[in-house]
């Protein structure tokens, strides 16, 4: 009876600070991306003003090397070349350090940076942070983020598998969005 009860003190606690790290919302379509500056896995630092002129997908990830956060991975991986085409960066990021993003990034053969968030500020302004106290996740949330900085779609609990075919569909058609506004501007 007594673990009973102590299991579900636990879990009412673990909800709470899900509810009390999740005051953060995610930033919708329109809306500027915040500014974020983090060391990749190989100690390079990125920052959405790097971006800045050019299509961007930012990625959350709850952690490496687990089943759908490789699902994920490896689908983006698999469509590097039609992100490449299109010029469009990809940069995953967790809270993982960077030792095991590097190992997972070697493991899987990811063409793309994945970024170290070990503090969580970066997917706490993504509204993208679960904390459950003794432990902090990344929420599988991504970001498509436009060339003048503002998120273009948010993309909340997404399916790993489908994704990235997702978000290359939405970039054909926000490209083609893009384009006719400035040929209707002429």
């Amino acid at each position: 009876m007594k673990l009973i009860l102590v299991i579900g003190i636990v879990l009412l606690l673990g909800f709470w600070a899900v509810q009390v790290s999740g005051r953060g919302k995610p930033p919708q379509a329109g809306e500027p991306a915040p500014e974020f500056s983090l060391a990749d896995m190989d100690g390079r630092m990125h920052r959405l003003a790097d971006y800045r002129g050019r299509w961007l997908l930012l990625y959350f990830y709850p952690r490496a090397d687990t089943p759908g956060c490789t699902r994920q991975a490896c689908a983006l991986r698999d469509d590097w070349a039609e992100f490449s085409r299109l010029g469009v960066p990809v940069l995953g990021v967790s809270l993982d350090a960077p030792v095991t993003l590097k190992a997972f990034a070697a493991k899987y053969r990811l063409p793309f940076p994945l970024l170290s968030d070990l503090s969580g500020r970066a997917a706490q302004g993504y509204g993208s942070l679960r904390d459950f106290g003794v432990l902090r996740l990344a929420k599988r949330n991504s970001f498509l983020i436009a060339p003048d900085g503002r998120v273009a779609k948010a993309y909340l609990g997404v399916d790993p598998e489908r994704h990235a075919r997702d978000v290359l569909a939405d970039l054909g058609r926000l490209s083609l969005e893009q384009a006719g506004g400035r040929a209707n501007m002429k």
